[in-house]
């Protein structure tokens, strides 16, 4: 089975810069910094940053979905080294409020309408 048949929901490919703060096991901060989605779902995203991060840790992310800015929290799935130093984290949502759950489906469904154009 492959990982696209294991997910829920599909992906788009989308670039958004976002604001993160990682924790460690204990929920305590261990780094922040800048990075960018290269895709999203309502269950996830990759995320790519110059730093990498340890599976099953917890990182918020505050995103900008065009006009509009999300808090979510995330577990990290997994995490792999690209090309320049760059990393590139599969990241789950586990906690996402109604008004954010709501600007995350607004974004995809017009995403997607774009596509189909």
């Amino acid at each position: 089975m492959t990982k696209e048949e294991k997910r829920k929901h599909s992906r788009i490919d989308s670039i958004n810069l976002l604001n993160y703060v990682y924790l460690d096991e204990n929920d305590d901060e261990q780094n922040q910094g800048m990075g960018r989605t290269l895709n999203v779902s309502e269950s996830g995203i990759l995320l790519e940053t110059h730093n990498p991060m340890d599976e099953n840790h917890t990182v918020s992310l505050t995103i900008g979905f065009e006009e509009d800015v999300v808090d979510i929290k995330g577990k990290v799935i997994y995490t792999k080294e690209q090309l320049a130093s760059m990393y590139e984290s599969g990241i789950e949502f586990f906690d996402m409020d109604d008004a954010a759950r709501a600007i995350l489906l607004r974004y995809i469904t017009a995403f997607n309408a774009q596509s189909h154009d």
